[in-house]
């Protein structure tokens, strides 16, 4: 976090000559920014001069995992990641330090094989027979 902050106020201090480069680099930095989540705007580089360590943490899948409802607190989202239940697209993940970006949110997912997945489907009772089988 330190070094986006300190990357966005060198683009700020850029003197006139520079305006094209400045304007290049900026909306690189904020579209980078905006494709992790870390930003909720691509306006102006004053977001990312606030840009705070918190921002990376909100990023990672156990506090995605809360968000979505799929964990209680971050203690069981830790433990289910930890464990192999969880999968980011089609890879298992058993990192919790993973950053998740904006566009594979909506790939967080149970694994097929997971018991907690199961016990989510009969729970909602949308369990399928042919799942009892296997």
């Amino acid at each position: 976090a330190r070094a986006v902050r300190a990357l966005a106020r060198r683009l700020r201090d850029l003197g006139p000559a520079s305006a094209a480069f400045r304007a290049r680099c900026a909306s690189a930095l904020l579209e980078k920014l905006y494709g992790l989540g870390l930003v909720n705007s691509r306006q102006s580089l004053a977001v990312c001069e606030s840009l705070s360590a918190a921002a990376f943490c909100r990023r990672r899948l156990p506090c995605l995992l809360v968000k979505l409802r799929m964990a209680q607190n971050l203690r069981h989202a830790v433990t289910f990641v930890e464990q192999g239940h969880v999968r980011v697209g089609p890879e298992v993940v058993t990192d919790p330090a993973l950053l998740v970006p904006r566009a594979v949110e909506d790939f967080i997912t149970w694994v097929d094989a997971s018991r907690l997945r199961q016990k989510v489907l009969d729970y909602n009772q949308e369990r399928d027979d042919f799942d009892l089988a296997a």
